[in-house]
């Protein structure tokens, strides 16, 4: 019976000739069939993986040349990241040609032209897509609740939601129909669910992995993310998708390192905390009692570990929501039906009002409560009051996250104030499901790296992390701490 545990055993199990890629295509496609009232993928590309997986095996018996990186390595996507001649959708009626339109035709889904950089990089490193994975519409949600496809369940507890947007991702790799795979975070997208699910969750530094082929939510914000169950398979995978890319102008040109080979560190680090997250009235008291506990171990193990002050959190998620939902409206002004996905009948409509029924019906109810609250945000008479003073906001915010970088290594947080919450329990209480990514969308409003490391269980049985933030670029540090913290 095939059984993953790391990239590095699972290629080692291959060249001793133990395994074959297709046996281990072929056990995953078993497990996404068991599985797939979890609802975590969209599509399967069976045939296509188990070629590909054929082709590998020949060329690795012929022996030349050496393998990639992520040779045979079986990877699902999120349905936000482009691959050539496959369908993508966001998620979204507007995008899928499966959705009727109001006369029962459908409309016209889009397949994508190109793929991705991040894509155009795991294919070169001889990696197998097994499928896109399901997610919250156009990325916007925190429980995977918005999908025009339907719920993820969390494969831990069906009756829980396994986090968002990025929840089919986690799942995938939590409930083992992939070794691992890219999502994307815009404010907690990869580690809010990554916490909810048990499982690591990075997001980089904004800037250190295009976004070429990513659909856009808020284009200052976003990032591709990777899910995995250890740090070196993480390490792995970040080190085949960063990089410099001539089609993202975002992108910086600084060095990539080998982060796979240099995990191993042991000096002891200055960690910074927030005891006013830990005491923050919406955190839930066993959560800020183990990772209070925790910061004492780190103490113990001969780290520095001290409080600073931040009075902060009553402004971080209002910025992040005015400043995020004003760039959806402007990236989301380009889905009108006209050259693609769903459409609704044009008979006796004219344009502006053909506008107005696509959208209307095409977009779910959360992407357009965004829209509109970002419309709102950008119009002449709030601009100022609202988009130019949450600006202002972000801009103050990271002159205090450099100031503390100055004197410490990381900064610790919860990465969730609560563990995965039943689902349809915040679905009508959009204020507390935003509150869901208070301490998630610091790093993507400063740009900063920042990971979720499943360390704890809460009483009612399900996993909960402890949240690490770096500075600019420091993705290193990051990882081989957190290859430590993981394995005490």
């Amino acid at each position: 019976m095939f059984v993953f545990s790391s990239i590095e055993q699972y290629h080692a199990q291959l060249q001793e000739g133990n395994i074959t890629c297709v046996q281990a295509v072929e056990h995953y496609l078993q497990r996404i069939h068991l599985t797939k009232h979890l609802n975590a993928f969209i599509e399967v590309y069976a045939a296509e993986a188990l070629q590909k997986a054929k082709n590998l095996d020949e060329k690795r018996k012929l022996g030349e040349p050496p393998p990639g990186k992520l040779h045979g390595v079986v990877i699902g996507l999120k349905d936000v990241i482009c691959y050539k001649d496959h369908a993508i959708s966001a998620s979204s009626k507007i995008l899928n040609a499966r959705f009727p339109t109001d006369d029962g035709t459908n409309g016209r889904g889009f397949t994508s032209i190109y793929s991705a950089t991040v894509v155009e990089r795991l294919l070169a490193a001889e990696a197998i897509i097994i499928g896109n994975l399901n997610c919250d519409e156009f990325a916007m949600g925190s429980s995977n609740e918005n999908s025009a496809y339907g719920n993820v369940l969390n494969a831990l507890d069906e009756t829980r939601v396994p986090g968002g947007s990025s929840g089919g991702s986690a799942v995938a790799v939590q409930a083992g129909l992939c070794m691992i795979s890219l999502g994307s975070d815009t404010g907690g997208s990869v580690r809010q669910p990554a916490d909810f699910c048990g499982i690591i969750g990075l997001k980089p530094t904004y800037g250190r992995v295009s976004r070429y082929g990513l659909i856009a939510y808020a284009s200052s914000f976003d990032q591709v993310g990777i899910f995995g169950n250890n740090i070196p398979d993480i390490a792995t995978l970040l080190e085949v998708i960063a990089g410099p890319d001539e089609f993202d102008s975002t992108v910086s040109q600084k060095e990539n390192p080998p982060y796979s080979l240099e995990l191993s560190n042991d000096q002891p680090f200055r960690f910074a905390y927030f005891n006013e997250a830990l005491d923050h009235p919406g955190v839930d008291r066993e959560i800020a009692f183990f990772i209070k506990k925790y910061i004492e171990d780190l103490k113990i193990k001969g780290h520095e570990v001290k409080p600073v002050a931040f009075d902060w959190f009553d402004y971080i998620v209002p910025a992040y929501y005015v400043l995020t939902t004003a760039e959806a409206s402007s990236n989301l002004s380009r889905y009108d039906g006209v050259k693609y996905g769903y459409k609704t009948p044009m008979p006796n409509l004219e344009l502006t009002e053909f506008y107005k029924q696509t959208r209307s019906a095409g977009f779910g109810k959360e992407v357009k409560r965004r829209i509109m609250l970002g419309t709102f945000v950008l119009s002449s008479g709030y601009y100022n009051a609202y988009f130019t003073r949450a600006q202002k906001v972000r801009k103050l915010l990271s002159e205090k996250i450099q100031l503390i970088f100055r004197d410490f290594d990381f900064i610790l947080l919860p990465t969730s104030p609560f563990t995965a919450f039943k689902a349809g329990e915040k679905l009508h209480d959009p204020i507390a499901m935003y509150l869901a990514d208070i301490y998630t969308v610091m790093a993507n409003l400063v740009g900063i790296p920042a990971i979720s490391l499943p360390l704890f269980k809460h009483s009612n049985g399900m996993p909960f992390s402890l949240q690490v933030m770096a500075n600019h670029f420091n993705e290193l540090s990051l990882l081989q701490i957190s290859n430590r913290l993981v394995q005490q």
